[in-house]
């Protein structure tokens, strides 16, 4: 009867707090990828396209070794079943309107200019990005 009683008190409150989590959803995502193995490039970016099918707000900031995906002529390898590469994924996520950037400090620390980067990916400017990250409901995700 104990056991009884306490799964129906909880049972009583889980709705509130489902309800609770649901407001502060507010449907984006924020994907950092800093990796530079393509598989893990791969994973990241297939769920990011998953995301973005679902109907999920999606932002995306290249850091470190994963940045060199936003350059020009970038080549990365082709992954089964589907035979697409992350450079092929990301090309698919900007073409559906998902805002992708460089980190700040990519482009100044390389021999690279925004005239390296492919079409629609631009250097983030971090005041922009610290705004976007304190967006209530926020998720994000680091690969």
């Amino acid at each position: 009867m104990k056991y009884l009683s306490i799964l129906l008190f909880s049972l009583m409150f889980f709705p509130l707090a489902e309800s609770a989590q649901a407001e502060t959803d507010n449907g984006e995502m924020f994907v950092m990828l800093t990796s530079g193995d393509a598989e893990t490039q791969m994973m990241a970016l297939v769920l990011t396209t998953q995301s973005v099918n679902q109907g999920v707000n999606v932002r995306v900031l290249l850091c470190s070794d994963a940045g060199k995906l936003a350059l020009l002529n970038t080549e990365s390898p082709a992954f089964r079943p589907a035979d697409r590469s992350p450079a092929d994924l990301l090309r698919n996520l900007i073409n559906q309107g998902v805002q992708v950037e460089v980190c700040g400090i990519f482009l100044p620390n390389r021999e690279y200019t925004e005239a390296d980067l492919i079409e629609n990916v631009s250097a983030a400017r971090p005041p922009e990005v610290a705004e976007f990250m304190r967006k209530p409901g926020l998720r994000l995700f680091t690969f």
